[in-house]
């Protein structure tokens, strides 16, 4: 491991499709995962593929934060809408194709006090250096994003 990587580690046990999820460390956090029934889940629990989405949102919104310090600008609140377009037929059934996304369509709403010119520039760095937009970009789906400027209240 480079001495210029952090290790992001999680560790997991499980019965069937749920499971139990630790992040180790001085401040351990645990989440569950679960499924929908028609993947043989009780719905007790976010999908993994929910998490997939929901950690698009929050690394948006650490890595904007990170961004806008350096652009100096100020935010406000942000609110996401994210949609995952998914073919169920390679996970459910095995049917060939791709078992990923077909298309994912993130909006994002932002309070800030940047200029037009500014607040483009957050928008474009925040998806460059977030390392889970870039995941998602990078897999080959299609991927969308609409941003749009609020005033700061």
């Amino acid at each position: 491991m480079s001495p210029k990587t952090v290790p992001f580690v999680v560790e997991a046990r499980g019965t069937g499709v749920a499971q139990h999820l630790t992040v180790p460390g001085d401040n351990q956090h645990t989440f569950q995962a679960d499924t929908y029934p028609s993947f043989g889940g009780a719905d007790a629990a976010p999908s993994p593929l929910s998490y997939a989405l929901g950690a698009l949102t929050s690394c948006n919104q650490v890595t904007g934060d990170i961004v806008a310090k350096g652009l100096g600008v100020q935010l406000g609140g942000w609110t996401f809408h994210v949609q995952g377009d998914l073919n169920p037929a390679v996970i459910g059934t095995g049917a060939e194709g791709n078992a990923n996304f077909d298309r994912v369509a993130v909006r994002v709403q932002v309070q800030t006090d940047a200029d037009e010119a500014t607040f483009e520039t957050l928008r474009t760095e925040t998806e460059r250096r977030c390392p889970v937009t870039q995941l998602f970009k990078r897999s080959g789906l299609e991927f969308s994003s609409d941003w749009e400027r609020l005033p700061l209240s």
